[in-house]
């Protein structure tokens, strides 16, 4: 007698068996565990102070460019070993840059002082750029006045500029040559007079050395002098 197979209703050993909860199956299960980002909290520090002394820095140079103080701005040009007038002199506010500049407090002690250089329109005046006395107007130096014609100067001249002068044999001189002789090489101009600003002649003032002052005084009364201007000589 043949026996009948049965198919067998036994199932696979996993194959009801429940799964936890929570456990991955698959290819998710063999992703690598990620671990939880790290804090630096010393970078985080560091960032904040710099923050904060930016911040400092910037409000330290503001509060820097509020600073002013009082300075002499020079509104006309003074000579070379002139004096500094008042008039010459206008007060403005600056930035306190450390730099020495004269405050306008100062400005009556400065007018008894002289020019150490030229001084054009607009120069703050620093100390360094101010003498207590002038070597043009010391021992060995003497003022000469002249009266001037036209033709006889420069239009052009200014208190501290530079001159040559000359002397122009006139013509009923006794000169040995009708050559014109320099007489001083560069004499500082000291002063001129209003009516000679234009080169239509006039008073101007010059320093020369003490040893030529007669010979150009002689010759002036002649009317035998000339000045000409050196450009660029201080």
């Amino acid at each position: 007698m043949r026996t009948s197979e049965k198919p067998s209703s036994r199932a696979p050993a996993n194959a009801d068996r429940p799964v936890p909860a929570g456990t991955l199956s698959g290819p998710a299960s063999r992703k690598l565990p990620v671990s939880p980002r790290e804090r630096k909290p010393a970078l985080a520090a560091l960032a904040v102070l710099l923050i904060l002394g930016g911040a400092l820095a910037t409000t330290l140079l503001v509060l820097r460019s509020g600073d002013r103080v009082s300075a002499i701005q020079i509104v006309q040009q003074v000579g070379t070993g002139q004096p500094i007038a008042q008039t010459a002199m206008r007060e403005v506010q600056i930035a306190d840059t450390g730099i020495g500049y004269v405050p306008y407090a100062e400005r009556a002690r400065v007018a008894e002082n002289f020019a150490r250089v030229t001084l054009l329109p607009g120069t703050l005046l620093t100390r360094e750029m101010v003498l207590s006395s002038s070597e043009e107007l010391g021992p060995g130096k003497a003022q000469v006045g002249l009266a001037l014609k036209p033709g006889q100067l420069p239009a052009t001249l200014r208190p501290g500029d530079r001159v040559q002068v000359v002397h122009v044999p006139g013509r009923g001189g006794d000169s040995e040559s009708a050559a014109g002789r320099i007489l001083a090489q560069s004499a500082l101009v000291h002063g001129v007079g209003s009516s000679g600003r234009n080169g239509s002649g006039g008073q101007i003032t010059i320093i020369v050395d003490a040893t030529i002052s007669p010979t150009v005084v002689t010759y002036a009364a002649r009317g035998e002098i000339a000045l000409a201007e050196l450009p660029g000589a201080r």
